[in-house]
């Protein structure tokens, strides 16, 4: 077995994420980032994409789950990784990081994250 780490990064979304009731008019933007832990030793021999993890299944799901509007980071982030493992079981570790872009605290910030990691069993 070879370990290997997929981590797809940057991924950039608007979307509707937030407590505030013009949030959930005016949206704002997010990055994601993801790190999943899988074995890669057949993938890396055939060559041949059905032996990994996607990249673009695994970006369609983030995106359908960013699509979903919700109050808070935290039930972004978990339904993120509980989807993506869903879709892919061979997948040992995940995290997800979500990062609000311009949050609207009162102050310049340039972003607010939540990082939330699984271990598939």
């Amino acid at each position: 077995m070879k370990k290997g780490v997929i981590e797809i990064e940057n991924m950039e979304f608007y979307a509707y994420h937030g407590c505030y009731k013009e949030e959930k008019v005016v949206g704002n933007r997010f990055i994601v980032y993801m790190k999943l832990e899988t074995d890669v030793e057949k993938a890396s021999v055939s060559d041949d994409v059905k032996d990994t993890v996607s990249y673009l299944e695994v970006y369609q799901v983030v995106k359908e789950q960013m699509e979903i509007g919700s109050n808070i980071l935290e039930h972004v982030a978990r339904r993120i990784l509980s989807a993506v493992v869903d879709k892919f079981p061979q997948i040992d570790y995940a995290l997800v990081k979500i990062s609000k872009m311009n949050p609207p605290l009162g102050g310049q910030i340039e972003r607010v994250s939540v990082t939330m990691d699984c271990v598939n069993n």
